[in-house]
């Protein structure tokens, strides 16, 4: 199964292959939008190759949103999200962005001043990787799907 073979409109999968990148300026309204954009790949990818878990689209929005909320708070500009369904049921979730600073976790915050994803993060992945390239770096994360 390769993960290029997709339609590059509608994020459509293939026979051969569920893969989706976006790329966002780095506004604050780029949080929502890879939201909503992750929403509907996942509800597309749900008929062709159903979640394990009730909660697993839940759980990836949850992951998607915190990690393109902190790379718009810890990153300023532009990021990019690819999402890839692996045959092993594994979901791929990346966001590369231009802070070369690896995440890490911080005390919770509960007046609202944040504290909480990285837990959150890594609480729901099976796995987490960051890797530091020339540009800032790339955050994986893996859900069960």
């Amino acid at each position: 199964m390769t993960a290029d073979r997709h339609d590059p409109e509608t994020g459509l999968p293939t026979a051969f292959g569920v893969e989706q990148t976006w790329k966002f300026n780095g506004a604050l309204s780029d949080v929502s939008d890879a939201r909503d954009k992750v929403c509907a790949y996942l509800y597309r990818l749900a008929r062709v190759h159903p979640p394990r878990t009730p909660d697993a689209h839940d759980d990836a929005l949850l992951v998607v949103t915190e990690l393109a909320s902190n790379a718009f708070t810890f990153a300023p500009g532009p990021f990019t999200l690819s999402l890839r369904a692996m045959t092993t049921g594994t979901l791929h979730i990346a966001v590369a962005d231009t802070s070369p600073a690896v995440p890490s976790p911080r005390p919770a915050n509960l007046n609202g001043r944040g504290g909480l994803g990285w837990h959150l993060i890594n609480a729901l992945a099976d796995q987490t990787i960051t890797v530091p390239d020339a540009g800032g770096k790339t955050v994986h994360a893996f859900l069960p799907w």
